[in-house]
């Protein structure tokens, strides 16, 4: 299946944060980013150091700086499961992983 179809696969357990067992943060998006930063390593720059994980944003939206690729062959549903009920989503217009802040 694509990053895609796996996110879909979840639509309806959007935001049930609460529903999380062993939450990493009291925050749902700290708890997406350090799940995210636990499955897939950072691009690293030039100085040396990781990239951030939001790679831009606009309005109310940001966009993370994840391998797509890389994540889908690393991460399990239940992991996308919990990273949906923090509200993230597949954007495939720009193949990656979004969030209304």
């Amino acid at each position: 299946m694509t990053l895609e179809e796996r996110f879909e696969q979840f639509d309806n357990d959007r935001f049930g944060f609460g529903s999380i067992e062993n939450k990493l943060s009291r925050r749902p998006d700290v708890h997406a980013f350090i799940l995210l930063d636990s499955i897939v390593e950072p691009e690293v720059h030039p100085t040396g150091f990781p990239s951030d994980i939001i790679a831009c944003a606009e309005h109310d939206e940001i966009w993370l700086d994840v391998d797509c690729d890389g994540l889908n062959e690393k991460i399990t549903d239940e992991q996308i499961l919990e990273l949906v009920r923090c509200g993230v989503r597949y954007d495939s217009d720009v193949d990656s992983l979004t969030m209304y802040v």
